[in-house]
């Protein structure tokens, strides 16, 4: 099983949010989400924790792509613009260093018309295990 398999199966809580990698290698990876009305918030555009958990995905697919154990140690992220129900939302994640230990990545979240819809960084550490496939 490749990495994108992998990830699609085992991160629950990213499918469960309709979130799903369609592209991974050593320097980016990609994954789509369509925004349903389960994403809007009160405002009715699509809320916040959203788009974090679907660029979060294509971090993990890129931080992970070796087959060791990566998390999440920091995160940073900036709306741009909102997201609404029908949208295609693209998160493109590229590898900013590929340090051994803590790697660090960028990733763009755009709509189906190329519009910015936020803009997230991230920093993971490399754990001395494989990655889960279970």
């Amino acid at each position: 099983m490749n990495i994108q398999e992998i990830l699609n199966k085992t991160d629950r809580f990213a499918a469960h949010a309709g979130c799903q990698i369609t592209e991974v290698d050593e320097q980016h990876a990609v994954a789509v989400m369509t925004v349903t009305n389960e994403h809007l918030n009160g405002g009715n555009v699509c809320q916040g924790g959203a788009l974090f958990t679907l660029a979060d995905l294509a971090i993990a697919a890129l931080m992970n792509v070796r087959g060791q154990l990566t998390f999440g140690i920091h995160n940073s992220i900036m709306f741009v613009s909102s997201a609404r129900e029908g949208d295609v939302l693209t998160a493109e994640a590229v590898s900013i260093s590929d340090h051994h230990k803590i790697p660090s990545v960028e990733v763009r979240v755009t709509s189906q018309d190329n519009r910015l819809i936020c803009h997230v960084t991230g920093m993971g550490y490399r754990k001395a295990v494989q990655l889960p496939t279970e």
